[in-house]
């Protein structure tokens, strides 16, 4: 009994420091990425990606995380610049994988710190927008069309689905399930794109 006990101590500090090291790392380098101007442009990033040659795929996931835990980059404009770097289809599975982690992550931040967290990165008048919806028992629905239809804000969403009762496994089925369909559209319309113009 006590051996279990043990390793499940030991498992859940593992958890806790790669938790902390992951996070240590994603504020290095968005302090790095702001400095050196990467998430300033599409061009400036694409730039950066295209130098990193064989662990570009690697570093685009990783870019993709932070946009969502820390939503210094316009998601539309990293999606586009992963399908630019690596064409629809790689672009879409380099784009899937690090929003599906990303959202995650950002999931379980706001189940940990709650609100508080929420109202440093985004601003009160769009918080308070979606925050509504949870009053009038709405949130649910919203949260499950603004991840399956393009447009809606849905690095906060996630946050959001963090505070309320939404279980983790039905907020990964929806997120799991919801993503393909506005990457579809980056990732394929921007691939057809050469062929009418």
């Amino acid at each position: 009994m006590s051996d279990t006990k043990e390793k499940n101590n030991t498992f859940k500090w593992v958890i806790q420091a790669f938790t902390i090291l992951f996070t240590i790392a994603i504020i290095a380098f968005i302090i790095y990425g702001i400095k050196e101007g990467i998430f300033s442009s599409n061009k400036e990033m694409l730039q950066y990606i295209k130098k990193m040659g064989y662990i570009a795929p690697l570093l685009f996931i990783f870019i993709q995380i932070v946009q969502v835990i820390f939503p210094v980059i316009p998601g539309g404009a990293s999606c586009l610049a992963g399908v630019i770097a690596f064409g629809p289809i790689e672009g879409f599975i380099y784009n899937y994988i690090g929003l599906c982690l990303g959202s995650a992550i950002a999931f379980l931040l706001s189940r940990k710190y709650g609100m508080k967290l929420i109202q440093k990165l985004f601003k009160p008048e769009t918080t308070e927008k979606y925050m509504q919806y949870i009053k009038e028992h709405k949130f649910h629905k919203i949260f499950f069309w603004g991840i399956f239809l393009p447009g809606a804000p849905d690095d906060l969403l996630c946050y959001i689905a963090g505070i309320t009762n939404m279980s983790f496994k039905t907020f990964i089925i929806i997120i799991i399930l919801g993503k393909p369909l506005a990457l579809l559209g980056y990732s394929f319309g921007i691939g057809i794109l050469p062929f009418f113009t």
